[in-house]
């Protein structure tokens, strides 16, 4: 027994080191072998991260991984995705790894986990899935190698199909897909049954005739592969939650497809009409009361190739029936509906829709359309008629809708249309002929998102070939009230294509208030980085309508815009390209006027805006307490105290909420001063100035006329050098400062020297008192630091050097102009003729007292100057 465990404990152990060693030995043999069959089968360029062979995930059978497998199309496709799959599995009998390597490996089972499948077809026709390279060898399947897929089972896990047929405007999206298939593929004919899910949407010419429409397939079909023709068996399937059950075939013919499938709901409940309606909206069905009818049938029956489709024919009846849900008071009644989809030649040109009754009723309001749709796939013929009136707040007293607020007013119509869909994509209106009148009455909406409900009395619109015509637009909200009038030209191209909507508006309002319509600010606590993230993001941000091409014509009584009031606005609103454009917008403001001409465009990533504002006669305490751009402007004319006129010419980006960002503001200004008065103690700058300056009273600044001109960029203001005068003091000032308020100016004032006296000591008593006056020096003052915290620096030494300067010039003249008399004289005195010797001693002496008198002013005038007269020499005892 010893004997035989030992034996047992050995083929055991042999057994598990194959199992072992078995992946390590193969493993780069079929990485080789993968690798060598898609190069000789594909036409594209594929690639994988890593190829796991195991014999323990699905033992006893052999389990080949092919890990991030991709492949990427060639021309015409060059650099397209066509596939990608997180993981292939193929399942395969461990004896298929001792096979003759000359043989293909035989696949039992294959399954695809998280797998994209993106399928494009050009304008042209071509399509990127045609990447199998053509066997041009009679012999080559015999004896090549590769892979023979002999399946009973395989699986699609978890994935996405995506097909866009640019050239027949089709665009299906298969997502969340599941599906799997077990039978013996390798058999002639055999049975398959399959289950399969998944959500689908499908857009046709831009159209969505689905949209993540829940469907749920579970069939079984018998598979003839020698004649390949799959035919329905067992099945039932749910498009959303509508049942239906198939009988028939499809086969595939050498040149053409052959279908022969009809269709049909197992019951004939209203239920089934409900069903169609996504679940997320339509809720639970069970147990809502209904009455009547709702049936769905047809066939589709045909050749299928590059002229036929097949012939079909679906009715959708539901006659006399009603629905109504147990937690809702109203219900719906009357409702008829006879619709059918027919082609009945087999050419897509010939396929049409009649909509020959749509009728409910909710109370005593009821509904009524018909219609038809004509050559669905060329140029469209489309004729339908509505009638009825609903009160809107009846719908969700009948139907669970859950709306952000609760629906009101009521909806009545009467119009007619017939046009092809050339004429209005080519916007030849004159070819569509429509008709009727739709109205809503005491209709309110209200949200969070803005302050304040907003009532619409009523609005009516008038439809005339392929305009419109809006009439008796009233509507109130907050503070605001407005009436509209206007034409929408292209009512109808808006509506059935990508048109934007183009159209003429009047607006009139005794009290227009922009803060009725701004977003409430909640407080939050999140962090910067969360902050800058959410402003960060395009769907978050304020964006002007991409659909509008629309002028609007407007007059208003009052504009209320945060703390600002105008009066007597009017102007012209464009809006277009995602540009909205304000031209030759007039009102009166801060007891002067403005004009505004200018623009915001949201059509980048960042939004930007342009304006030039012309601000008249306006009080400049009141413009500069409410305009928060003007305080950055010249914040120290909050200071000033009468009128100024200014030209502002300004461009730069927008925050997400379409306010300026004050860093990227660029531009210039224009500004004078009409007349002001200043009072110093309104800015820290001035009061702090004015205690410098004790010679100079800044409440008798005289700003009369003043002009000056401002440059800003990248959120820096330049100041032009401007001059003003100080009650007889001129002054120059200039420089810059930044919107975070850091300023750097230079002043420079001329000042009368009598005002530097304290400094200059007896040296200023060397000039007479109108010279005191006359005589001026410049004192420069640097400005820094805050307009709020001023660094105020007066250059007192410069001025006192430059004014000392100016004095001993003054003083040298003076005495080379004394001394041009002197010597005058002199020269006069010796030319005179006296015979006596007393007389020329005479002479002499008044020569030598005359040159002392000289030498002695000067020296008494510059020692004054320079640091004190030298005491005379006293002569009494000589």
């Amino acid at each position: 027994m010893k004997k035989f465990l030992k034996i047992a404990a050995i083929v055991v152990g042999v057994i598990l080191l194959i199992l072992l060693l078995t992946p390590i030995l193969f493993e780069k043999q079929l990485k080789d072998l993968v690798q060598k069959t898609i190069n000789e089968n594909l036409n594209a360029q594929v690639a994988f991260a890593d190829i796991d062979l195991s014999l323990f995930r699905n033992f006893p059978d052999a389990t080949l991984g092919i890990e991030d497998l991709s492949v990427v199309n060639n021309a015409p496709f060059a650099g397209d995705t066509l596939a990608f799959s997180e993981e292939v599995v193929l399942q395969m009998s461990v004896m298929e790894l001792f096979r003759d390597s000359g043989k293909p490996l035989r696949i039992d089972a294959l399954k695809l986990n998280r797998t994209l499948l993106n399928i494009k077809v050009d304008s042209l026709g071509n399509n990127n899935y045609d990447i199998a390279i053509e066997d041009t060898s009679a012999t080559k399947t015999s004896g090549g190698g590769g892979f023979e897929f002999d399946m009973q089972h395989y699986e699609v896990n978890d994935s996405r199909v995506s097909y866009h047929d640019k050239g027949a405007g089709i665009k299906l999206l298969v997502e969340d897909l599941n599906h799997e298939g077990n039978g013996d593929l390798s058999a002639q004919t055999s049975t398959l049954s399959t289950f399969s899910s998944a959500l689908v949407s499908l857009a046709i010419d831009e159209v969505n005739y689905l949209n993540r429409n829940k469907v749920q397939l579970e069939a079984d079909f018998m598979m003839d592969l020698e004649n390949q023709k799959y035919s329905f068996l067992e099945n039932e399937a749910l498009i959303n939650q509508l049942p239906l059950t198939f009988d028939g075939y499809v086969k595939v013919n050498e040149d053409n497809n052959e279908v022969d499938i009809t269709f049909k709901t197992p019951s004939s409940s209203f239920k089934n009409f409900l069903a169609v309606i996504p679940e997320e909206y339509s809720k639970n069905i069970e147990e809502v009361e209904t009455s009547g009818d709702f049936v769905v049938n047809g066939f589709i029956r045909g050749i299928v190739d590059e002229t036929y489709i097949p012939k079909m024919e679906i009715n959708i009846n539901s006659d006399n029936a009603s629905f109504k849900y147990p937690d809702l008071p109203k219900k719906v009644e009357d409702i008829t509906i006879a619709a059918e989809v027919i082609n009945t030649t087999g050419l897509a040109d010939d396929t049409y829709v009649n909509i020959d009754t749509l009728n409910f009723r909710i109370d005593q309001d009821a509904f009524r359309a018909n219609g038809k749709l004509r050559n669905l796939t060329g140029n469209m013929l489309v004729d339908m008629a509505v009638k009825g009136s609903i009160n809107l707040a009846n719908l969700e007293k009948a139907y669970p809708l859950e709306l952000e607020q609760d629906l009101n007013g009521m909806v009545t119509a009467d119009m007619s249309t017939s046009f092809d869909m050339e004429s209005i994509e080519k916007e030849q209106y004159q070819n569509v002929q429509s008709n009727g009148i739709a109205t809503i009455r005491n209709f309110s909406y209200s949200s969070p998102e803005i302050p304040n409900e907003i009532k619409l009395a009523t609005a009516t619109m008038k439809f005339k070939s392929g305009n419109a015509a809006l009439q008796d637009f009233l509507a109130t909200t907050g503070s605001t009230d407005l009436a509209v009038n206007g034409n929408i030209q292209n009512f109808m191209g808006y509506m059935f294509t990508d048109q934007k909507l183009k159209g003429n508006f009047t607006a009139r309002s005794k009290s227009f208030s922009v803060n009725d319509f701004m977003v409430k600010e909640k407080p939050s606590a999140e962090t910067e980085s969360t902050r800058t993230q959410t402003a960060a993001t395009a769907e978050e941000a304020i964006k002007i309508p991409s659909f509008l091409d629309v002028q609007l014509d407007f007059v208003a009584d009052q504009v209320l815009y945060d703390n600002l009031v105008l009066k007597n606005a009017k102007g012209k609103l464009a809006i277009n390209n995602e540009t909205a454009s304000l031209q030759n917008v007039t009102a009166s403001i801060f007891n002067g006027s403005i004009n505004l001409n200018g623009n915001v465009s949201t059509g980048e990533p960042v939004p930007t805006f342009g304006m030039k504002l012309d601000l008249n006669s306006i009080d400049i305490a009141q413009a500069f307490r409410d305009m928060e751009l003007l305080r950055n402007l010249a914040p120290i004319a909050q200071a000033l105290q009468g009128n100024l006129s200014t030209n502002l010419d300004l461009r730069g980006n927008l925050n997400e909420d379409l306010t300026p960002k004050l860093q990227t503001l660029a531009g210039n200004a224009l500004a004078e001063v009409l007349g002001a008065r200043v009072n110093p103690e309104q800015t820290p700058l001035l009061a702090q100035l004015d205690q410098n300056l004790n010679f100079i009273d800044l409440n008798n600044l005289n700003l009369k006329d003043l002009r000056t001109n401002l440059t800003f960029n990248n959120g820096q203001v330049e100041v032009q050098p401007f001059d003003f005068n100080i009650k007889g003091i001129k002054a120059t000032a200039s420089g810059s400062h930044g919107f975070d308020q850091n300023m750097r100016y230079n002043l420079t004032l001329k000042i009368p020297a009598k005002y530097l006296g304290d400094q200059l000591g007896s040296t200023l008593s060397k000039l007479s008192s109108t010279a005191q006056d006359s005589m001026t020096v410049a004192l420069p003052v640097d400005l820094t630091g805050t307009f709020n915290n001023p660094r105020i620096n007066l250059n007192m030494e410069q001025a006192v050097s430059n004014l000392t300067q100016k004095i001993i010039a003054s003083q040298t003249e003076k005495l080379q102009e004394k001394g041009k008399g002197i010597l005058t004289d002199i020269i006069t005195g010796k030319t005179g003729k006296d015979t006596t010797t007393a007389g020329q001693t005479q002479k002499k002496d008044s020569v030598r007292t005359q040159e002392e008198v000289v030498k002695e002013a000067a020296r008494d005038i510059l020692g004054g100057i320079l640091g004190g007269k030298k005491k005379k020499k006293d002569t009494t005892n000589q």
